[in-house]
């Protein structure tokens, strides 16, 4: 699993690796679990983490645009609550920690969310409601960051240094790990590639700006453009938004000499080859310096359980964090 800006990749959990038995004494938890919650702008969903990594079970709820912020944060914990309960009584487990993907921008640690694509939540303290929710430590970062995570722990950039991580989905985001750190900013909002103009004085985006990768090629953009949702593409679309992405990508792998990008999410997987033929051809058109050529761009390995897998990392990430500075605070006095 990959770590924050300020610890490396051989620092992290490696946690646990034996599974935990659910079989002895049926009615008291026997391992502990992370609640990973991923904030999207279509949907908010839960699931249970173990310390290995697995995604032993999951529900979601769609995101209700015409619901004030309260009345949001109220649907997303009674699915809280649910996972909260199966925890305890189907799985036989603890959770011990929330950690939380947000789509951006965040606070650091998501004390507050105001995702472009979720409209009732502007600067919303997710964080001290989270942690009132589930009287739990809570852990936050974006959602593109929680994906970048997880997929160097155990996905398609495992064992990798260096590598760009991107969700296509209704907006679009990024990590970037970097000779083995997750960089972070000045704010903890690094990453936006949603944001890298690929289409000059193109369309407005609900940033401000004209032109932004994702005010062309996320699912949002796409159902604006086409009048079709997402999930009924032409071809001609899956092509132009690969061809999108993989000039996004290119920015990127040019300026921090990566070469390998890893993109989930529901647009990028649900267009699948099309889609990745047509980025690879972008990102081969416009790398053409000696250490970006021959980057490759390719699908997520972990697929759909990628984002709470994420933010189970998240999660684990913090709480290794917290253990070492309660250790060094009370080191002078030992």
């Amino acid at each position: 699993m990959l770590v924050g800006s300020a610890e490396r990749m051989s620092d992290t959990p490696s946690p646990d690796t034996s599974s935990p038995d659910r079989t002895r004494g049926r009615g008291a938890p026997v391992g502990d679990v992370v609640l990973a919650i991923d904030i999207g702008g279509t949907k908010m969903a839960v699931g249970l983490v173990t310390m290995q990594g697995e995604l032993i079970d999951r529900d979601q709820v769609a995101v209700n645009h015409d619901l004030q912020a309260d009345a949001l944060f109220a649907t997303l914990r009674d699915v809280i609550d649910s996972q909260m309960e199966r925890a305890r009584g189907h799985h036989h487990v603890r959770p011990v920690v929330v950690g939380v993907g947000s789509a951006g921008p965040t606070s650091p640690q998501c004390e507050t969310v105001s995702p472009l694509n979720v409209h009732a939540w502007r600067n919303f303290p997710l964080r001290e409601r989270l942690g009132v929710a589930t009287a739990l430590p809570v852990y936050g970062d974006l959602d593109a960051k929680a994906l970048a995570m997880a997929e160097g722990w155990l996905g398609a950039a495992q064992g990798r240094e260096s590598f760009l991580a991107m969700v296509v989905s209704t907006g679009v985001g990024g990590g970037i790990v970097l000779n083995g750190q997750l960089l972070d900013g000045a704010g903890g909002n690094a990453g936006h590639i949603g944001h890298i103009i690929v289409e000059p004085n193109g369309r407005r985006c609900g940033c401000g700006a004209r032109g932004c990768l994702e005010a062309e090629a996320s699912g949002s953009a796409i159902e604006a453009i086409t009048g079709r949702p997402p999930s009924s593409p032409t071809y001609e679309i899956m092509q132009r938004t690969g061809r999108l992405v993989g000039r996004a990508a290119a920015s990127v792998c040019n300026l921090l000499d990566l070469d390998l990008v890893v993109v989930g999410g529901s647009v990028a997987l649900g267009f699948g080859a099309t889609f990745f033929n047509s980025a690879q051809e972008a990102l081969d058109e416009h790398t053409k310096l000696a250490f970006s050529r021959g980057a490759r761009i390719t699908p997520v390995r972990l697929g759909d359980r990628g984002p709470l897998v994420g933010a189970g990392a998240v999660g684990i990430r913090g709480m290794h964090r917290a253990r070492r500075a309660a250790r060094s605070s009370a080191a002078p006095n030992a």
